[in-house]
């Protein structure tokens, strides 16, 4: 809100070129924003997939958690106004990648009733696999957004 105020005052101001810095920061604020979230709702995601890629099985509670959080991630990455999305598909790799460490040391925590630590839990589960598997339900969900 603070910088909306300080936007108004250097366009009123005839500032220009300042406000449009201000604006430039703001748009980064905002992105910044969105990868977090996505990044959060990707550690929710992956743990999950994780958890069904090492038991072999799944729940409704997981089944439900994954369905929120690809909800959530499309709903986040979606422009509204614009159309299209905030991050690219290699940018919501790489955020995925990056969430999964965090992802695999919760389903430690959960999978197996905790019997197995991170690194052991990695040798159950193909990383990659689990990642190109989120990014396929949060593609199916944004495209099946954009048709609405």
């Amino acid at each position: 809100m603070e910088e909306l105020l300080e936007l108004q005052e250097l366009l009123l101001a005839d500032r220009v070129s300042d406000a449009l810095l201000l604006v430039e920061e703001m748009t980064e604020m905002s992105k910044d924003d969105k990868l977090n979230k996505i990044f959060s709702f990707g550690v929710v995601l992956l743990l999950h997939l994780v958890k069904q890629a090492a038991e072999g099985r799944t729940t409704r509670s997981w089944d439900t958690s994954i369905f929120n959080a690809v909800k959530q991630i499309q709903r986040t990455n979606r422009r509204r106004k614009s159309g299209g999305f905030y991050l690219t598909v290699a940018e919501l790799q790489e955020t995925l990648e990056d969430a999964y460490d965090s992802a695999l040391r919760q389903a430690a925590l959960e999978a197996f009733e905790g019997r197995y630590e991170a690194a052991e839990l990695s040798q159950k589960v193909e990383q990659q696999r689990v990642i190109d598997q989120a990014i396929a339900l949060i593609r199916a969900n944004e495209q099946e957004a954009t048709m609405h």
